[in-house]
């Protein structure tokens, strides 16, 4: 590169990966509660039922959960107001798998 000149990342790349976001399986044989924000204290907005799949916009840290694939505090956004515990959902990692909200 040519001193003064800087490669820059366009914000699209970030846009093009929110719009492509994968979907993941909630976990066999539960019913999961979507809460209005990243925690447990949040109201619930709606219950998933089994066998659903949700999309992830972000994920953000919010209250400590145990569920089936382990203990973890991230939150799943997936939507507008609409979060759920990680733990309830097989995404195949133990950590962030999407960009932070």
């Amino acid at each position: 590169m040519h001193a003064g000149r800087r490669r820059r990342r366009s914000l699209p790349d970030v846009h093009q990966h929110a719009a492509e976001a994968a979907s993941y399986p909630i976990a066999p044989g539960y019913q999961v509660n979507v809460r209005s924000g990243p925690g447990t204290g949040y109201t619930i907005v709606r219950t998933l039922p089994e066998g659903a799949s949700v999309s992830i916009g972000c994920q953000t840290p919010g209250t400590r959960v145990s569920g089936p694939y382990g203990t973890s505090n991230i939150w799943d956004s997936i939507g507008s107001g609409q979060y759920v515990s990680d733990t309830y959902v097989r995404t195949g990692s133990d950590g962030y798998v999407a960009a932070r909200c």
